[in-house]
Order: structure tokens, then C-alpha cells, then sequence
């Protein structure tokens, strides 16, 4: 197993303000809402699913100053995430709406803070406290924001080799510039997205073959993963031409806020450690099954707790036990 590695965000993590309602409301309409909190969220569920299962997580994106980067900075330190940039005095974090209906479901409406707002000074940093054989998640929520979109770009670009990168493309993944999003993904190593992201980027509604077209649209060697919720996911792994199906593990969800975050921590986590792709996936169905069991964006598993609902052969291969 390898422990030199670490899961690097060079996201977001803002706040999630998640409001529980039967459903949503019409256009012009109105819902009363049946249970409310706040939490660390965005890129924060994909740092902790990774912690949680024994990998050294890094957030390498900004804060602010103010009540949220407050609730931003205390749930990293909890969780023993680190820090690269240090917090902005010229505002506070962004924050998320996200409405979460009768049947797990959710729906988002995002207003960025100072996360923004990056600068060339601070992805020079980031650039610099990257390490070999670190696994750098980048989201599209970074690529799709007007200033922050070309740096992020221009520096995943340029990273080294031996440093592997993920980019989890996210629901605005139609709005990112061409320009911005091409270079990341001929750089990634990884590309892992949700079923409706799939179709948004190839206008392939099936899966399966969305995943084909898309790796004509990375390097040779990188791998995919289109994420199908109960489903489980579709695999091309880099050492296949082939996608083939990962099955999911069936639960009662009560919550889906934040499982693509989690499947996305867990992959790279189990990737770090040295597991195949196919058992790294098949590591993620399960830790992103569990994550809807559980009320809040944050729920990925701990080892011990995937370990319980992968059996004993998987979680030895993926040395869970």
C-alpha cells in the first residue's frame, strides 16, 4: 500500500445552506421547509471522504474573512485537512443553497465569495506546494468562474508528470469556455462525472457510450468514470480501451447532497493506496451509497465503515482490513 501521496483540492469549499422541503416549488411559487443547516461544503465532501479513508488532504483554494470562512477554516482543522493559501481580508466565502426534496434528491443555487477572485500570485503558490505523486482534484465550479477559470487552466496545464490530476467537470460544466476546459482535460489523468455532465459534454445520453466519446477527447492512458447514482458507475480504465459497468450497492437514501463528492474522494483515496481502478471504483460506489444514507453534505465513510459493506476479499485488496 502506498502512503506517499496526498489529495490535493484546487477547488472551492464554501458553505452549503441545505433546506429540507417536500418539494420544490413552482416557478413564482413558495414551500415551507422542514428542517435547516449549515455546513462546510462544495470541495469540503471530497477532502473529507478522502481523510476519512487515510489519505493527507489539502484544500489549495481560498478563503475569506467573515462568518463562513470562519465555519470554512474550523471544519478543515477538524476534519485535519491542511491549508496552502492563507485566509483573504477583502471578503468573506461564498455559499450554496441547496434544496434537498422528499426523495433525496437535490437542487443548487451557488453564490461565490472571495473564491472568485483568485489571483496569479496564488496559483504560483498552489503550483509550488504541489508534490509528486499527489492526486490534484480540479473542479468545474473553479473552471466556469470568469477570473479564476483561465489561471486554474493555465496551471494544471503546466504540472509535472508524476503528479496526477482529477477533474470532476460539475453541473455548469456547459457554461466553462472551451478555451479553459480543453487544456485541463488533456492533462487529466482522470475524469470523473455524473451521468447528466456525460451527456452535457458529448450529447450522449447513454453512459456507456458517453464514456467512449469521451475519452476520445483525452490523452491516451487517462482514465474515466461516469457516475450513475444507484446504479453504481461506467469504468475506462487507462489501461483499456473497454468501459465496463462498476454495480452500485442498493440503499435507502434520505439524503444525495454532496455523494458525488464523496464517490470522487473515495476513487482518489483508494487510487492513492494502490488499489486497480476497477476496485477503486467499485470502493466509491460503496462509499457514495453509504454518503445518501445520512443526513448532510459531508457523510463519506470512514475505512472501518467501508470496509463493513464491501466484505472482507474487496476490502483486503483494497487494504480497508
Amino acid at each position: 500500500m502506498n502512503d506517499d501521496y496526498r489529495v490535493v483540492l484546487v477547488g472551492n469549499v464554501i458553505v452549503d445552506l441545505v433546506i429540507e422541503v417536500p418539494n420544490l416549488p413552482e416557478r413564482g411559487g413558495d414551500v415551507i421547509g422542514t428542517r435547516t443547516e449549515l455546513y462546510a461544503g462544495g470541495g469540503f465532501n471530497t477532502l473529507t471522504a478522502a481523510r476519512r479513508l487515510g489519505a493527507e488532504a489539502v484544500y489549495a483554494g481560498l478563503h475569506g474573512t467573515g462568518p463562513y470562512g470562519e465555519l470554512v477554516r474550523s471544519s478543515l482543522t477538524a476534519e485535519g485537512i491542511g491549508l496552502v493559501l492563507p485566509a483573504r481580508s477583502d471578503g468573506d466565502t461564498g455559499f450554496c443553497v441547496a434544496l434537498v426534496d422528499g426523495g433525496g434528491e437535490r437542487t443548487f443555487v451557488t453564490s461565490f465569495g472571495v473564491d472568485a477572485r483568485m489571483t496569479a500570485d496564488e496559483t504560483a503558490t498552489i503550483a509550488a506546494s504541489v508534490r509528486g505523486r499527489d492526486l490534484v482534484q480540479v473542479s468545474g465550479y473553479g473552471l466556469v468562474m470568469e477570473v479564476n477559470g483561465p489561471l486554474l487552466s493555465r496551471m494544471v496545464a503546466s504540472l509535472a508528470e508524476d503528479v496526477r490530476v482529477c477533474l470532476d467537470p460539475a453541473p455548469l460544466v456547459a457554461d466553462i469556455p472551451a478555451g479553459v476546459l480543453n487544456p485541463v482535460l488533456t492533462r487529466a489523468d482522470w475524469l470523473s462525472c455524473n451521468a447528466r455532465e456525460a451527456q452535457l459534454m458529448t450529447g450522449v445520453a447513454e453512459p456507456r457510450e458517453a464514456a467512449h466519446v469521451l475519452r476520445g477527447r483525452m490523452r491516451s492512458g487517462a482514465g474515466i468514470v461516469v457516475r450513475a447514482d444507484k446504479d453504481g458507475c461506467w469504468l475506462s480504465a487507462p489501461d483499456s480501451h473497454d468501459v465496463v459497468h462498476v454495480p452500485g450497492f442498493p440503499v435507502n437514501a434520505v439524503d444525495s447532497n454532496g455523494a458525488g463528492d464523496a464517490h470522487v474522494g473515495a476513487f482518489l483515496a483508494l487510487l492513492g493506496r494502490g488499489a486497480s481502478a476497477y476496485d477503486a471504483a467499485r470502493g466509491a460506489n460503496a462509499a457514495a451509497a453509504l454518503a445518501v444514507t445520512r443526513r448532510g453534505p459531508a457523510t463519506g465513510p470512514t475505512s472501518g465503515e467501508l470496509a463493513a459493506l464491501l466484505g472482507e476479499e474487496t476490502s483486503s485488496a483494497l487494504g480497508l482490513s
